[in-house]
C-alpha cells in the first residue's frame, strides 16, 4: 500500500470520470485511470494495473470492479470502498434522474431518447477504442497485437460471431506466439 495516496483526490477524479464514462465502466480505464494512478502519481506499476484489471475481468460481476481492486491495492479496504462508491454513485444518480425524465417525456421509444442514443453511440465507440489502445500500449502488444485487435473488432462489428470465439482465437494466437 502506498502511504502518499490522496484518497480524496482519487475519489473526486473517479467521480468526475464516472459521469463521462459513456459506453460503460471499461472506458474509465483509458487512458485516464491508468494515467492517474500509474503515470501521474506512481501508486502502482503498469504491470500491477494490468493485473488488477485482468483479475477484475476474470471475476463475475460488473466490469467496473477493477476500480475496487485498484483502490484496495493502493490504500487497503478504505481505498476499495471509497473508490468504488466514487465510481458508482455519481453515474448511478445521473442514470436514475435521466430515467425519470425519460419516463415522463415519451418513454424509451420517444424521439428525444432515440436522438440521444444516436448521438452517444459514436462517442461510446471512440471511448472504447481509447480503452483498447491503452491496454494494447500498456501490455506492449506491438504491431501484431494491434492488427489482431483491429481484426477482432472488425469481425465483431461485421458478423454475428459470438465474442467468445474471438477471445478464444486471440488466446490461441498468444499461445502459439503470433502476438
Amino acid at each position: 500500500m502506498s502511504e502518499d495516496v490522496k484518497l480524496g483526490g482519487l475519489a473526486w477524479h473517479l467521480a468526475v470520470l464516472s459521469l463521462t464514462a459513456i459506453g460503460g465502466g471499461v472506458v474509465l480505464v483509458a487512458p485516464d485511470v491508468h494515467h492517474y494512478v500509474s503515470v501521474q502519481n506512481h501508486w502502482m506499476s503498469d504491470d500491477q494495473f494490468a493485473a488488477m484489471y485482468a483479475l477484475a475481468q476474470a471475476a463475475p460481476g460488473p466490469n467496473l470492479l477493477f476500480v475496487t481492486l485498484v483502490g484496495w491495492m493502493i490504500k487497503g479496504w478504505l481505498g476499495a470502498v471509497v473508490v468504488t462508491m466514487a465510481a458508482i454513485l455519481p453515474s448511478s444518480c445521473l442514470v436514475l434522474a435521466l430515467g425519470t425524465v425519460i419516463n415522463r417525456h415519451g418513454g424509451a421509444d420517444g424521439r428525444w431518447t432515440g436522438a440521444l442514443r444516436d448521438a452517444l453511440a459514436p462517442l461510446a465507440a471512440g471511448m472504447l477504442a481509447g480503452a483498447a489502445w491503452t491496454f494494447l500500449s500498456v501490455a506492449g502488444a506491438g504491431w501484431r497485437g494491434m492488427v489482431l485487435a483491429l481484426a477482432a473488432a472488425g469481425a465483431a462489428y461485421a458478423t454475428k460471431l459470438n465474442p467468445l470465439w474471438l477471445i478464444a482465437l486471440g488466446a490461441l494466437a498468444g499461445a502459439v506466439g503470433l502476438v
